[in-house]
């Protein structure tokens, strides 16, 4: 079998790409990007949001409980957009579907800046969730059918690894609205000016797409799946053959330990880093006016150093996976996720420890993605690319969407009979490092996963080997 990855040849994959190569590549980038942007903005804002929404006087506990709904809420959205449009992007073309997603998402946060209650405010979320949902298959399908062989897991994983200037760009809004909120703006109404600020980059960015072409190895296959009768984004298709049905449950089991581990465990180190930076704003005499202002600046500056850390974690998985193989890579990245999460949240007690933990963990824990980006196009034909793709990437996520509620339900019962709020924080830490077990299904599920390194891309008549 011809060797894509070779070792002999040492001219840089970038040289082989075209100028309009590097227009697709860009545009797939920014609309990840700016998807991540997004995503990163709701994670940021979901507490200050319920909390304005909410009536005067709810328990925090029961704020703590409404965030983690919304959260449910919107990856619920995320899934069901993911397969929606992974299945669409199969059938009328990776390019127009692509920007039609970040018409959504881009339209829709900004719309969830002026929601006037907490049910507004989570249906909002769940219609951008629709939107965001598409865009990781959609994209990496238009790369991966777009770009030469060599260039595809390299590209794949630099395009996974921009995601983090994405999120970082949302710590740095955080900061900078944070900071208003310190002595300009209402305290408490930052998280509408973040959303607000989220929209606009992603609506121009429509503008860009439109430019796009489908891929010429799409348009190909397509015409010629008219003749043959093979069928484009199709679940029958994808689950009823044996070649892709195994893949696909291989795939998604993977992606759920990661899913459930990021977004149900990970993605809430804002809460533990606001107990911590709040404790110790109180005992440096910050006022209490000001308070909120200076969490929303820290958590920004969480997310800020998290992802630092995680496109690092996502450069470094690329270049081995392209080295050593994606499953061996893969299998170290889960158990180091798992002990990099507990590292976290066991031991954060200080603001220093903020500065080197949770780098730590966002390597680990986002370089599984950097992974799936590079992996996941690997298993499927073009006719099923991006539904199989979003179909191990989304559904996974009707499950990660129970982990929020799940943490909170744990972090409730481990909570029970305590009084003060420290034994509360500490039933917190505890709920979410018994969940980072999670990351052990992924190591479970790779005996079964195929290695792909070095292989040419799947075909529809060609059996799977």
């Amino acid at each position: 079998m011809t060797t894509l990855d070779t070792e002999t040849n040492t001219r840089p994959w970038w040289k082989d790409l075209t100028k309009y190569h590097w227009f697709v590549f860009a545009m797939a980038c920014l609309a990840w990007m700016f998807d991540c942007l997004d995503q990163q903005l709701f994670i940021l804002a979901r507490n200050s949001a319920v909390l304005a929404l909410s009536p005067a006087g709810t328990d925090p506990a029961l704020i703590k409980q409404a965030g983690a709904n919304a959260t449910a809420i919107f990856v619920a959205g995320w899934a069901m957009g993911g397969l929606i449009f992974g299945a669409v992007g199969d059938k009328i073309g990776r390019a127009k579907t692509l920007t039609l997603t970040v018409l959504m998402y881009s339209l829709f946060t900004g719309l969830s800046a002026f929601a006037t209650s907490v049910a507004m405010f989570e249906a909002l979320r769940f219609l951008t969730g629709l939107g965001v949902g598409g865009v990781f298959g959609l994209s990496v399908a238009l790369v991966a059918d777009s770009l030469p062989d060599r260039a595809r897991p390299h590209a794949l994983g630099l395009l996974q690894a921009l995601s983090a200037v994405g999120n970082v760009t949302a710590g740095l809004i955080a900061v900078f609205i944070g900071y208003l909120e310190t002595f300009k703006i209402a305290p408490g109404s930052a998280w509408r000016g973040m959303f607000l600020i989220g929209a606009l980059p992603a609506f121009l960015c429509v503008f860009i797409q439109i430019r796009l072409k489908e891929p010429e190895k799409w348009t190909k296959a397509r015409a010629e799946g008219k003749v043959t009768g093979v069928k484009f984004g199709s679940y029958a298709a994808l689950l009823g053959d044996p070649r892709w049905r195994g893949r696909a449950l291989v795939g998604m089991l993977m992606c759920v330990s990661a899913v459930i581990g990021l977004w149900g465990i990970g993605f809430f180190s804002p809460e533990l880093i606001g107990d911590v930076i709040g404790r110790s704003l109180k005992a440096e005499g910050i006022p209490p006016e000001k308070l909120p202002g200076y969490r929303t600046m820290w958590t920004g500056v969480n997310m800020i150093i998290q992802n630092i850390g995680a496109f690092a974690g996502m450069m470094v998985f690329t270049k081995l996976a392209s080295r050593f193989g994606r499953k061996p890579v893969f299998a170290i990245g889960y158990i180091c996720a798992m002990l990099s999460t507990i590292l976290v949240f066991k031991f954060l007690n200080e603001r220093s420890d903020i500065f080197w933990m949770i780098p730590l963990m966002g390597f680990f824990q986002l370089s599984l993605f950097a992974g799936f980006a590079i992996y996941l196009p690997e298993l499927f034909p073009v006719s099923l690319r991006s539904t199989g793709t979003s179909f191990c990437y989304n559904v996974g996520r009707f499950i990660a969407a129970s982990g929020p509620l799940f943490m909170g339900a744990l972090t409730t019962w481990l909570a029970s009979g305590a009084t003060s709020p420290e034994q509360k924080l500490e039933a917190f830490r505890n709920a979410c490092c018994w969940m980072s077990g999670i990351f052990l299904l992924g190591l479970c599920a790779l005996p079964f996963a195929p290695e792909t390194k070095g292989r040419p891309l799947p075909e529809d008549t060609v059996a799977a080997k």
